[in-house]
């Protein structure tokens, strides 16, 4: 698989990233995962045109905020459980594409309390905004 970050339509991006965002989530298919939350990590990407991110004067609100990213994950994972690791990677993403400075989103989670013999299980998506036409 070639990296995203080579995709040609982010060239003349700004990378904007939340790594290893930890949450107690109320996720998983098992009866078992239904009773009580389970530790998730929670990364994403932002790329984000340099056009609009950019700071001329060193504001805030110049930029997509890092609190936007925190901000919509704490939304989504409080409207309840979610069975499956996909979903919730896709719930998120769509989310962050749709605010209109970002150009794609790489979101990925992962639970690494699953299995004693490995760091961790999870899933990772990559979407990119179709061009404008």
């Amino acid at each position: 698989m070639t990296s995203p970050l080579l995709h040609p339509q982010l060239a003349g991006c700004r990378r904007v990233f939340l790594q290893a965002y930890e949450l107690p989530v109320r996720i998983g298919i098992h009866d078992f995962e239904r009773h009580a939350p389970q530790r998730l990590l929670i990364d994403v990407d932002l790329f984000v045109p340099l056009a609009a991110s950019t700071p001329r004067h060193d504001r805030l609100d110049e930029v997509v905020d890092y609190d936007f990213i925190r901000t919509v994950i704490a939304e989504r994972v409080a409207q309840g459980h979610v069975g499956l690791q996909e979903t919730l990677c896709d719930d998120i993403a769509a989310r962050m594409l749709a605010h209109p400075q970002v150009r794609a989103v790489r979101v990925a989670t992962s639970k690494p309390d699953v299995y004693a013999d490995c760091a961790a299980v999870g899933v990772e998506v990559f979407h990119l905004k179709e061009k404008p036409a």
